[in-house]
């Protein structure tokens, strides 16, 4: 059996930059051949503004990636019982590949991990595009295609089968995985940050989004001038900066109206940063309730307001008793690497 890996194209300040090692290794360490199917280098690195990826670069990337799935089919190394595995379910490929697997009659197995789409409002698909008919029904060829859709979070799960099919998820319990992202490194390459000398430093490692609401901390950050406010995506940071600004800070702060998963918030813990964060989406299942705030106080810019002088006195009394809270910012962590930012239910379906 060959486990065909149709990875995501590297963004070095992204976690794809590290997942072009780590999944590959992470499945032969678990005793699989592996092949790796990537494409070309020479794309865009740079993101659309406000995206993950380079919504002209990442169809350049896929269409070779297309290709050369034909070519391992036509040279006959595609075998019945092999499985495929794309790390973004949003993958035209994925119809490329069912199409050859059933008309040549090479029985394979298709797993891939959702990200995001249109069913998503607060996503880009969403927000630009819709529920317009050709991307909804995409998306459901996509799902039906797949064998084994993975999903990082409950929230993700529930969000995807109401919006996209109307419908509860035990109907599809059969073709729906939840499994955590396969992070499982994300722990070591964090650790020598870890002991950095802390300082009165409040973060926003998101992207500059709608989405992300980044205009609040903006505002909050005038209303606390005491504190040190960094907004990363304001600066070009490698990822040794980027981790060095999580290990000196001492909270990650979110807004966000959108998130399935939350990698930055993670990553803040790893280097005991404290998550302040909404009491919504997939926070909810993720984090102890000692550091959710109530939704509605970002709900929007209006309830923002509000609730302005109630999130000041949050943040004033968290960097102020600091110490006191870093038992559970270390416990919320180890439950996240153990449920959310490990592969395993992912690597039991490939066999």
């Amino acid at each position: 059996m060959t486990v065909f890996l149709v990875d995501l194209e590297a963004v070095e300040t992204r976690y794809t930059g590290q997942w072009k090692t780590h999944v590959p290794n992470l499945l032969k360490e678990h005793g699989h051949n592996v092949v790796i199917i990537d494409g070309p280098t020479d794309i865009p690195q740079a993101t659309t503004p406000g995206a993950f990826l380079n919504f002209g670069g990442t169809n350049v990337y896929k269409a070779d990636q297309v290709g050369k799935i034909g070519r391992l089919f036509t040279d006959g190394k595609v075998h019945a019982g092999d499985h495929f595995i794309f790390t973004d379910a949003w993958h035209p490929g994925i119809i490329n590949l069912k199409y050859m697997s059933e008309l040549l009659g090479i029985k394979v197995k298709i797993h891939a991990l959702w990200h995001a789409g249109s069913y998503d409002p607060q996503d880009f698909l969403g927000r630009l595009i819709g529920d317009a008919e050709w991307v909804r029904h995409a998306e459901k060829s996509f799902f039906y295609a797949i064998d084994y859709n993975y999903f990082a979070t409950d929230f993700h799960i529930d969000m995807f089968c109401f919006n996209l099919y109307k419908s509860p998820r035990w109907m599809f319990k059969d073709r729906i995985v939840r499994t955590g992202w396969p992070m499982e490194y994300m722990a070591e390459v964090l650790a020598s940050y870890k002991n950095l000398s802390k300082r009165d430093l409040i973060l926003f490692p998101h992207r500059i989004a709608p989405e992300k609401q980044v205009e609040i901390f903006r505002d909050l950050s005038i209303a606390l001038p005491q504190y040190e406010w960094i907004v990363c995506q304001d600066q070009q940071l490698t990822k040794d900066q980027y981790h060095t600004l999580l290990g000196e800070s001492k909270i990650v702060f979110s807004a966000n109206l959108q998130e399935t998963l939350g990698i930055s918030c993670y990553e803040g813990t790893l280097v005991d940063a404290v998550p302040m964060i909404p009491d919504r989406l997939s926070y909810k299942e993720m984090y102890s309730d000692a550091f959710r705030y109530p939704s509605e106080w970002t709900q929007s810019w209006t309830s923002y307001l509000e609730h302005k002088q109630e999130l000041i006195d949050i943040i004033v009394w968290s960097i102020e008793n600091y110490e006191s809270r870093i038992k559970l910012v270390r416990a919320n962590a180890a439950s996240l690497t153990d449920n959310f930012f490990s592969a395993i239910s992912l690597i039991k379906n490939v066999q």
